[in-house]
């Protein structure tokens, strides 16, 4: 588990490549518009970072990242993300997003509907409360007094153990909160995503996960 391949490298993706490649980690990172528009990047990521296509850089990694927001008609390199970890640092935010009435109804959650659209891939909802500048900022050794939490949550085991070594190595502690069914609790709006900008203990995520509340709700042109 030495390479991660990278979808997307906005603020989120190129971040999470500059602590992979901080922790030993060799990245192959994709964007929409083509391998030549991230020759900057890489080239400020140094030898363990190279630029591909979306296909070529999921084929790379011995695991994934899918670092832009979920949208329905996305077309994915399922073929080569197939078996995989996959993590999703996606939020549902209807400004940005558009209403999806799965979620707004609570019949679902967006990383669930993301799991459907990688059906033999292994989703794991990953770094999405923690603000990019904050990877390195927030960062403590295990056992600091003031280390911060991450929450993690999956349908599968052993996505959650490599979400949970990864953190780790990143300088967190995890709290599992699986499955992806229950993945809202960590939404934009709950009450740990208060504490997104200046983080949180386990005992505070732990907490605060615990006190989550799901509201639904129907889009403004259908109430």
């Amino acid at each position: 588990m030495n390479t991660i391949g990278i979808i997307g490298a906005g603020e989120v993706g190129s971040q999470l490549a500059r602590a992979a490649i901080a922790n030993g980690y060799d990245v192959v990172i994709a964007n929409s518009r083509g391998p030549a528009t991230l020759r900057s990047l890489v080239e400020e990521l140094g030898s363990h970072a190279q630029a591909a296509s979306a296909a070529d850089a999921a084929a790379a990694g011995d695991f994934a990242t899918i670092a832009y927001p979920y949208r329905p008609n996305d077309t994915l390199p399922s073929e080569e993300l197939a078996r995989k970890v996959v993590l999703d640092t996606n939020n549902y935010m209807i400004w940005r997003d558009g209403n999806l009435t799965a979620i707004d109804s609570g019949q679902k959650t967006v990383h669930e509907l993301r799991q459907e659209q990688l059906p033999a891939s292994k989703i794991v909802k990953a770094f999405t409360h923690i603000q990019a500048p904050s990877l390195f900022k927030f960062a403590r050794p295990a056992g600091a007094p003031d280390r911060h939490a991450l929450a993690v949550s999956s349908n599968f085991a052993d996505a959650v153990e490599l979400v949970t070594k990864l953190y780790d190595q990143f300088g967190f502690d995890a709290v599992d909160n699986s499955p992806l069914s229950e993945s809202w609790r960590s939404a934009p709006g709950t009450p740990m995503w208060n504490f997104h900008h200046v983080g949180q203990s386990r005992e505070e995520l732990v907490a605060n996960l615990r006190r989550a509340q799901r509201t639904t709700f129907e889009p403004a042109d259908q109430a």
